[in-house]
């Protein structure tokens, strides 16, 4: 162990909110893999950190962390296999511009770019669209440093490869990612301010009628009216979007979702294309996303139910909404990776931005997964929940699975953290 790979954690070992303080006594920043190999193998507990944007204990280290920003950030593109290879440490920021100058693109994005390719992935982490599934479904490959310091690699038709995608650091660290791609798009953001949320709660139709009617649809609400404050709506080349749409009007300027908030952070909207991108994100790499100030909460459950879990929303919002600074719906297609929110289930995600009050947020998430409760939702590995292992076992189907995996992978729980030992320490829910 160097001077330059490791170090006391400070006062700044803290997430993005500041709501979570690292654990771990020391922390790494290795250039290269075999560094990283060299670290693992002589660690008793070690834990990968990203960008720092999870609002939960998931990225926390109960000895040592480790930060794979320094690792070599070139990407590979392999044209013929329509993929692209990245260190883990690559944010998506970075990652993107350097695809499209290239002639390729993703198939979707985050709402903000800020994150690491492997922290995302890692924690099922998504944007919005109906036909897009999480970013995690668009790897092809994974290269993990195991317990020992070990390399292993897994391919699109490894049967671990489901079971590792979205595995919240337990299995490894994530040295590099293989991502699918494809040619590069342009997207036009158009804005709506002032749909009324019968449209969204009505019926599984009206509610279709709203995020079927983009490449990727999100609706802003604060729960303070019987109006959602915006619907934002990312076209792909071919689709127009009228100045009148289901009762809402197209916004006379660019909009923040956040009320009171300059909307210079977010990126371009009024319907002016622009490269994929510079339009799949809300906001730009170059300003702090969001609010800042903030904590986050979300949870995915069927689509079919979505008008009936916004409905019962509606009805604790006087709860909610002095809590809130915003909401958003978003919709995610089903994948086939075992942890992810969305596994084997086309998905709305229910997202909560609240103020920064700890205790205050608390209190209210006890009613919002009291209401949630009948449509089985299954929170945001990365954000703050109360759920505990016995009501999220049951809902998905290949936990135990996961437990198997994560036992054979590192059975002395090197990789472990108090979330991920609480929640897959043995194959009964109920530890």
């Amino acid at each position: 162990m160097t001077e330059e790979t490791a170090g006391v954690l400070s006062g700044e070992a803290v997430n993005w909110a500041g709501n979570v303080r690292f654990s771990a006594l020391r922390w790494h920043t290795p250039s290269t893999v075999d560094e990283l190999r060299r670290i693992v193998a002589g660690a008793r507990r070690v834990h990968a950190v990203g960008a720092r944007h999870s609002f939960s204990p998931v990225a926390d280290g109960p000895v040592e962390l480790v930060s794979l920003a320094a690792l070599p950030a070139e990407p590979v593109l392999d044209k013929d296999a329509g993929t692209v290879t990245v260190s883990g440490g690559v944010r998506y920021g970075e990652l993107a511009p350097w695809l499209h100058e290239r002639g390729y693109a993703l198939a979707n994005l985050a709402s903000l770019p800020h994150l690491t390719v492997a922290g995302a992935v890692a924690t099922g982490t998504h944007g919005s669209g109906s036909a897009n599934p999480s970013l995690a479904a668009a790897v092809r490959g994974l290269e993990l440093v195991t317990a020992g310091g070990d390399l292993l690699r897994l391919t699109g038709d490894h049967p671990d490869l489901p079971g590792a995608v979205v595995a919240l650091g337990a299995l490894g660290i994530v040295s590099a990612v293989t991502l699918a791609v494809e040619p590069t798009y342009d997207i036009a953001q158009y804005v709506y301010d002032g749909m009324p949320l019968a449209q969204l709660t009505d019926s599984p139709e009206s509610f279709a009628a709203v995020f079927d009617a983009g490449y990727s649809v999100s609706a802003f609400t604060d729960w303070r009216s019987e109006r959602v404050n915006q619907v934002w709506v990312k076209q792909r080349p071919g689709g127009v979007m009228p100045a009148r749409w289901l009762d809402a009007v197209a916004a006379d300027g660019p909009r923040h979702p956040v009320p009171g908030i300059a909307a210079q952070p977010c990126t371009p909207q009024l319907g002016e294309p622009g490269p994929w991108y510079a339009r799949l994100p809300h906001f730009r790499l170059e300003f702090t996303p969001s609010a800042g100030a903030e904590l986050q909460s979300e949870y995915l459950l069927p689509i079919e139910h979505a008008p009936a879990a916004l409905g019962a929303l509606a009805g604790i919002r006087a709860q909610i909404a002095p809590v809130l600074q915003i909401a958003e719906v978003r919709t995610v297609a089903a994948d086939e990776l075992w942890l992810s929110m969305a596994y084997q289930r086309r998905s709305v995600g229910l997202h909560f931005t609240w103020h920064p009050d700890g205790p205050a947020v608390d209190s209210v998430l006890r009613s919002v997964e009291e209401v949630l409760a009948p449509y089985a939702p299954r929170p945001h590995w990365g954000k703050v929940f109360r759920s505990g292992p016995a009501e999220l076992a049951p809902r998905y189907p290949r936990w135990a699975d996961f437990v198997a995996l994560r036992s054979r992978l590192d059975p002395a729980g090197v990789f472990g953290n108090d979330l991920i030992d609480r929640y897959f320490a043995s194959t009964s829910p109920s530890t």
